[in-house]
């Protein structure tokens, strides 16, 4: 998540209009445009209303439950459950964040409406008021927003849709014990999963009916609170950040390949060191995306639980994660 700090104008592109990616793809990898892996609104549901759901709160559809958007997966562990990620989820041109080191164009209220469900962001103190933690990407002057604000909305989200889970996998330059205190301020502590070490974990639809949909980790911190789980004791990565797509690799990076989740990085910096939307556009279509999901998957023996790029509006990330779920 390091970036460069030389400034360029590293963002000019954008995607054409609302819920049109800048690499127009029928979403189905096969071009035939029947939207049947994505429409192209952002949720990959192949129905082109932007909705990820049927407004129930559920996202079946017909009103029963589900689980991550399908029944199919309730019954489905959460360790073998791929979900798309966005890295510095937070770093958004939307948000004020400046476009020369924004890694997306939408903010996290409209990620979590499109359908992602696990982010990766960054903590760090404010400055103007050490009480307080903001979300920031390299300086913070670049662009910083509330992690109460944006932890607040998340909490909405949850609320209204009883089916849905949300992984946040936090480059924490915090004390766990202070961003507890945001947790207790906006009633997130009462969505959080503790996941006791060596355990099984529970499927979605235990999860859901728990209403514990909300699994927390971070890369430093550890427990306590028991909630507040360290990425790297129960996960594995992949080497982040090269400056060219065939420098992509499954390669082991941080954590153990015995532990039960794979945080898959993907996205390309620019030979400054900033995101690259142009990059994007390329390592984020589908063929590309879901050959390097599946020869990552094949390396380990294991789904890449959290398949994390930038400018996650740009290409077909959900459209990915529902072929690696079997949809």
């Amino acid at each position: 998540m390091l970036i460069g700090l030389a400034l360029a104008a590293a963002c000019t592109d954008e995607p054409t209009a609302e819920g049109e990616t800048g690499t127009e793809t029928s979403g189905d990898g096969d071009g035939d445009g029947d939207g049947d892996h994505g429409d192209g609104d952002g949720d990959g549901d192949g129905d082109g209303d932007g909705d990820p759901g049927d407004g129930d709160g559920d996202g079946d559809g017909d009103g029963g439950l589900a689980c991550s958007g399908h029944v199919e997966l309730c019954d489905r562990p959460y360790d073998e459950v791929v979900f798309a990620a966005t890295h510095n989820a937070h770093s958004a041109s939307d948000e004020g964040f400046s476009q020369f080191n924004a890694n997306h164009k939408r903010n996290i209220p409209t990620q979590l409406q499109d359908g992602v469900r696990a982010m990766l962001i960054d903590t760090y103190y404010d400055a103007d008021d050490p009480t307080k933690i903001v979300l920031c990407h390299g300086p913070c002057s670049l662009g910083s927003t509330p992690h109460l604000d944006v932890l607040t909305s998340m909490v909405e989200f949850l609320q209204a849709n009883s089916g849905e889970l949300l992984t946040l996998i936090y480059e924490d330059h915090v004390d766990a014990a202070d961003l507890a205190l945001d947790y207790e301020a906006t009633g997130a502590i009462d969505l959080v999963y503790t996941h006791e070490t060596g355990q099984p974990w529970p499927t979605l639809g235990e999860l859901v009916a728990a209403d514990t949909r909300l699994i927390v980790t971070a890369e430093q911190g550890a427990a306590p609170p028991a909630w507040h789980h360290n990425i790297w004791e129960i996960g594995w990565d992949t080497p982040y950040g090269p400056l060219d797509p065939d420098e992509l690799s499954c390669e082991l990076n941080r954590g153990s390949s015995d532990n039960d989740l794979f945080l898959v990085n993907h996205w390309v910096n620019n030979d400054l060191g900033l995101p690259s939307p142009a990059d994007a556009d390329v390592v984020n279509e589908y063929e590309f995306l879901l050959a390097r999901a599946q020869e990552c998957q094949a390396m380990w023996d294991h789904p890449p639980n959290f398949l994390a790029v930038d400018f996650y509006e740009r290409g077909d990330l959900f459209a990915v994660v529902e072929t690696l779920n079997g949809f």
